[in-house]
């Protein structure tokens, strides 16, 4: 019995968000205008800046060891339940993946949707792997809780300005 319960507390903390991981209102400090997306990657946090000091902050899960960059760019694309192709390296690495997966398919990485970043194969986008939000986890892309990624798509426009530390 004591098992079964373990293991329902283990499916409940993965379904639900611990305190403190969920999107907040927070200080924040920095010369960025309002509408910047700002991503801390040693924090594993993307915040939202809204101007008068403050921020909403998101958990996200961001590159592995190898994979994170860092730099200015912006959104270049909004996608709602988008199909995914993986990339030249995610297929060098997992060549039995199909060439295209559809969206909303479970196996789609990309989850509910995804704004795309120029200049590169990399994104903001949604998961359907919620346990890996909060890690070291991608080959470079933003990985958000997908009640998350909607919030923010909702925000933000293509050409919004996106800085990755």
């Amino acid at each position: 019995m004591n098992k079964l319960i373990g293991i329902a507390v283990a499916m409940l903390a993965v379904a639900v968000p611990a305190v403190g991981q969920a999107r907040e209102v927070v200080s924040f400090r920095g010369d960025y205008s309002a509408g910047t997306i700002v991503v801390r990657q040693s924090e594993r946090r993307l915040y939202y800046v809204m101007g008068n000091g403050q921020a909403i902050r998101y958990p996200v899960g961001v590159g592995r060891a190898g994979k994170r960059w860092s730099g200015t760019t912006m959104i270049s694309g909004k996608y709602m339940h988008p199909a995914w192709s993986p990339p030249a390296e995610v297929r060098r690495d997992k060549p039995s993946l199909p060439n295209v997966i559809a969206g909303g398919s479970r196996s789609n990485p990309m989850g509910v949707a995804a704004m795309t970043l120029s200049g590169g194969e990399y994104a903001i986008h949604g998961t359907n792997r919620p346990g890996s939000i909060g890690g070291f986890v991608s080959y470079g892309c933003i990985r958000m809780f997908n009640q998350d990624i909607l919030d923010l798509y909702g925000r933000v426009s293509t050409g919004t300005q996106v800085v990755v530390q």
